[in-house]
């Protein structure tokens, strides 16, 4: 294999390992909201919803953590070809 396949390979495999942890990410934001609603219901139903502060804040991660595990965030690998034309832009500019 040569270099850029292998960091080609490297850049898929973490790819692959945010996906895999924004997938149990997810399941365990599912068991949190079950789990505080749960104790909100059993408690006090007739208070406000108080497990929305758990819901926002990890929703807003799963945003995140969900966008970075599916390459939204531009943590997109690298190429030989980008990376020739900006020497070539600096030997141009010097």
């Amino acid at each position: 294999m040569t270099e850029s396949s292998d960091a080609l390979r490297n850049f898929a495999q973490k790819q692959l390992k945010k996906k895999q942890d924004f997938r149990t990410y997810m399941w365990v934001y599912a068991a949190v909201v079950a789990l505080t609603s749960g104790v909100w219901f059993i408690t006090s139903p007739s208070a406000p919803y108080w497990p929305i502060w758990v819901v926002l804040g990890m929703g807003i991660a799963a945003i995140f953590v969900g966008l970075d595990a599916y390459g939204r965030l531009g943590g997109k690998p690298i190429t030989d070809e980008q990376i020739d034309a900006e020497v070539e832009r600096l030997r141009r500019k010097g």
